[in-house]
């Protein structure tokens, strides 16, 4: 797999009037991974996608795909690209295999054998000859992502396509998008409000907040940066008095009761000794276990409490 990034946005900015919208946006985004767009409400994240595609000018800086540059060399760029802005916008009355025929008429070089690989890349086969408008909202979004890959695209762009899911089409889409990444090499970009998910899906994420980047990185870094001061639950009895000692530890940075136990904030190698302490007064420990951040909790320390959107 070469090293060169399958995208690359420097200095991008987009102003709409007075408004700068998008400022001065510079990441990339490697091949063969599941890239994850995240922001609270009116960050910039769908007009970021806009312009990655080419519906939406770039007031200043550049986007390159495959080292295209989208702007002045837009039929080379956007050939690498499959696009889902929004929903996916089909024929309900035909069939879904017949949508994709009548897409792929649109395209050159797509094969009959091309239009069968696609439905079976997004297991519609037993379904695909019914017509659209019998489909749910998850097989809709499974025929928008077949008819986005029939032409190859290295890059594949979703914009919230896990709106209107249920549960269970969710994580459809997920493993889809992961089969994907190492069936075919393609790399993804998504953009959702739904952070639980987004660390599950991805490999890295951005988060984006009013036009700006806040950071990059894979979703285990996110994680491990919040890993040196952590929350603990600890069982431990008498109660009271364990409050009490715990509150007294100059190691341990917070506590506070609640129902499960005592939950305390301290770094991972405090741990030990703070059990220590707590048994040589006499209290019986049960169990200590490490309330694992999630990345939900990160965007919010983060970006100082927006809300996603």
């Amino acid at each position: 797999m070469s090293n060169e990034p399958i995208i690359s946005l420097r200095h991008v900015t987009k102003r709409i009037g007075r408004s700068t919208v998008i400022d001065n946006l510079t990441f990339d985004v490697p091949q063969g991974e599941i890239f994850g767009f995240l922001g609270p409400n009116g960050a910039g994240k769908t007009t970021t996608i806009r312009m990655m595609v080419g519906l939406m000018s770039i007031t200043q800086g550049e986007i390159f795909i495959k080292g295209k540059n989208i702007k002045s060399e837009f039929e080379q760029a956007i050939r690498h690209v499959g696009a889902i802005v929004e929903n996916p916008e089909m024929y309900k009355y035909l069939s879904g295999y017949h949508n994709l025929i009548h897409y792929a008429q649109m395209v050159p070089g797509v094969t009959k054998e091309r239009i069968d690989e696609v439905v079976g890349i997004v297991k519609l086969e037993n379904r695909i000859h019914d017509k659209v408008k019998k489909y749910s909202l998850g097989m809709r979004q499974r025929l928008g992502v077949a008819q986005a890959l029939l032409h190859r695209p290295s890059l594949l762009i979703l914009d919230e396509p896990t709106n209107g899911l249920d549960p269970a089409g969710i994580r459809e889409l997920r493993d889809y998008l992961r089969l994907l990444t190492r069936t075919e090499g393609i790399t993804v970009i998504v953009s959702s409000h739904l952070l639980s998910e987004m660390e599950l899906m991805c490999d890295r994420v951005a988060i984006l907040q009013q036009g700006k980047l806040v950071d990059v990185k894979p979703i285990h870094e996110f994680m491990q940066s919040a890993e040196q001061v952590q929350t603990y639950v600890i069982e431990a009895k008498p109660v009271e008095k364990a409050l009490n000692a715990l509150k007294e530890m100059e190691n341990v940075k917070e506590v506070k009761a609640l129902p499960e136990g005592l939950e305390i904030e301290a770094e991972k190698e405090q741990i030990p000794d703070i059990l220590m302490d707590l048994i040589r007064l006499d209290i019986r420990v049960y169990s200590v276990q490490a309330q694992r951040q999630s990345l939900e909790d990160r965007f919010l320390e983060m970006t100082g409490g927006g809300q996603i959107g």
